[in-house]
């Protein structure tokens, strides 16, 4: 409910952002072109908030760092859930980054919709041996609050089947072998 509030207060905040703006008419092309820009970095803030707010509330749950929005990581998502757009497919990247990715049947998925689907397997992990339940995953819950992972860069795509994928990377990476999240 709490996670819900938040998204709530980001939407109205965005929304009382482009009102106030709608009302600032110009005919000057320069004045006109600034608020356009103002609209899309607000839209654009407004997407990062929606990944990094349930992240840091998860990770808050154990009073852990919030993480930080990477402009390089938010890249490397990016080009990387472009180069699976054909296929939609789970396929992890290999690079040196922690990665989380989604998939959900049609276009209408949320970011808020995939970390809620990662953050559901906190019900899977064993603190104490550190280990996920036989035949359940985990490791996406354990990369998001991985203790050591500070930032963190998410992107967005429909697919051609459209099919949404998403992908989060976070830096430095998490699940190492023999160390716990936290």
């Amino acid at each position: 409910m709490e996670m819900r509030s938040k998204f709530t207060q980001g939407t109205f905040l965005l929304l009382s952002s482009l009102v106030s703006l709608s009302y600032s008419y110009s005919t000057d092309e320069d004045s006109s072109q600034l608020m356009s820009r103002r609209l899309l970095n607000q839209a654009s803030d407004m997407s990062i908030q929606q990944y990094l707010i349930p992240h840091n509330i998860i990770r808050e749950e154990r009073r852990l760092p919030p993480l930080k929005w990477s402009k390089k990581l938010a890249k490397f998502a990016s080009w990387w859930a472009h180069k699976r757009q054909a296929d939609c497919a789970l396929i992890h990247s290999n690079s040196d980054y922690g990665e989380n990715l989604f998939w959900g049947s049609g276009k209408d998925w949320k970011p808020g919709d995939a970390v809620a689907a990662w953050a559901e397997e906190k019900d899977y992990y064993d603190h104490k041996k550190n280990t996920c339940t036989k035949n359940k995953d985990c490791l996406h819950y354990t990369q998001m609050i991985w203790k050591d992972s500070l930032k963190i860069g998410c992107a967005k795509v429909v697919c051609r089947s459209g099919d949404t994928l998403i992908a989060c990377n976070y830096d430095p990476h998490g699940n190492v072998i023999g160390q716990k999240p936290f």
